[in-house]
């Protein structure tokens, strides 16, 4: 085999396992979603086009070549039907009948039609594919967007950038319109855009984590790409095309891949929130009992006007009195650091080993100081101290002379 057919070879099945995880992931958030459903099947024809091609190419055969053309050619009804289930209204009759038609007729001829007329279909199938995602674009640019959801919105806008950000990618994966790509990238395409569509579906801050980490991993890979073809004498611009895009397509995938292991690990083990919910503890010593059974928790530790005697309660009172969470990190806090608060405080933490204190009362003087370590130390993780906060100041307290942490 030839370099490039290799490099095609890869990148394809890249692809196939990448829109494989995804569509998992997709199905695995939103099991019986209409939408969901219209998704998961395009993305389950275009993995089964690459990983025929992936196949077909680097075993050299041509059957499975030609039994590829046949989800290639399904591709654009498959995506009229997820238009219409982004804009929750059918399209024009008129373009699922040519899609419905076209589709098919495309399919038996790959399939089935005379091998000279090989590089005819390649074009009339290339334009196909091309101009159902264009059409697709436009109408989903142009729908009423008074219709739809805020949210509903923003995702059509990605989704419908995604579909026109691809199509230069599709192009190289025809040699008709493309001879002198060193590798076909079109399977790199629709990792990038169903990255995009499973960033979307995310908050506003994981979205903007997600753009971040996707460019970090796409700039890693490029770079490792390119120090790969220096470490070949004879290395060219084609050559480190191919090492590029094999590694950007490698790394995505393993990315999806470890996204999705990440996301099942951690639905299989409860969080520190979840962990409450379900407790059935109705004190406040109870639930702090089941918090310490949580990593972040472990070294927490309750403390009340009694164990702080040393460092002068009444003082302590007024500090923590406008505070909710405290974190070591944002020692003095708004105050000088000399305040006689502050370095109570500040000494208090050191003795505890603590990073941060939750706030209970400050009348009397009821906190929580625990550690938690840099790793863990995240936004999520200060939220949810926050959030663990507000729990336990809502739950009874039962008086006792001693702490149970």
């Amino acid at each position: 085999m030839t370099p490039g057919v290799i490099a095609d070879s890869v990148v394809n099945l890249c692809g196939a396992i990448g829109l494989a995880v995804a569509a998992a992931m997709l199905h695995r958030r939103d099991p019986r979603g209409p939408l969901t459903t219209r998704l998961v099947a395009l993305l389950a024809v275009v993995a089964a086009l690459f990983l025929l091609r992936g196949v077909a190419w680097w075993t050299d055969s041509t059957t499975l070549d030609r039994i590829s053309l046949i989800p290639a050619a399904l591709i654009p009804l498959g995506a009229v039907v997820v238009t219409e289930g982004l804009l929750r209204r059918h399209v024009h009759r008129w373009l699922k009948l040519a899609a419905l038609i076209g589709g098919a007729v495309l399919a038996l001829a790959g399939a089935l039609g005379p091998v000279e007329l090989e590089n005819l279909h390649t074009m009339v199938l290339s334009a196909f594919q091309l101009a159902g995602f264009a059409v697709c674009a436009l109408v989903l640019l142009r729908r009423d967007r008074k219709s739809l959801l805020a949210w509903e919105n923003r995702a059509i806008d990605r989704v419908a950038f995604g579909a026109l950000v691809v199509i230069p990618f599709i192009i190289t994966d025809f040699r008709v319109l493309a001879p002198d790509m060193p590798v076909r990238l079109g399977a790199l395409g629709a990792l990038l855009a169903v990255t995009a569509i499973l960033i979307a579906g995310a908050s506003a801050e994981a979205q903007r984590q997600g753009v971040w980490l996707t460019l970090l991993r796409v700039t890693g890979a490029a770079v490792l790409g390119a120090a790969a073809a220096a470490l070949l004498p004879d290395a060219d611009a084609a050559q480190l095309t191919r090492l590029c895009a094999v590694a950007i397509a490698g790394v995505l995938t393993i990315g999806l891949m470890g996204d999705a292991l990440r996301a099942v690990l951690e639905a299989r083990q409860p969080g520190v929130l979840d962990s409450i919910s379900v407790s059935t503890g109705a004190t406040r010593d109870e639930l702090i009992a089941e918090l310490t059974r949580q990593p972040i928790f472990e070294s927490a530790r309750r403390c009340r006007t009694a164990e702080l005697a040393n460092y002068d309660p009444p003082l302590l009172r007024d500090f923590l009195a406008p505070r909710r969470v405290l974190r070591r990190a944002d020692a003095p806090w708004g105050l000088a650091p000399t305040d006689p608060a502050v370095e109570r405080m500040t000494a208090l933490m050191a003795a505890r080993h603590a990073t941060h204190v939750i706030v209970l009362s400050h009348d009397p003087v009821d906190i929580i100081a625990l550690a938690v370590s840099v790793i863990a130390a995240d936004p999520a993780t200060e939220t949810a101290l926050a959030l663990v906060r507000r729990l336990l100041v809502q739950a009874p307290d039962v008086p006792s002379d001693h702490a149970h942490m």
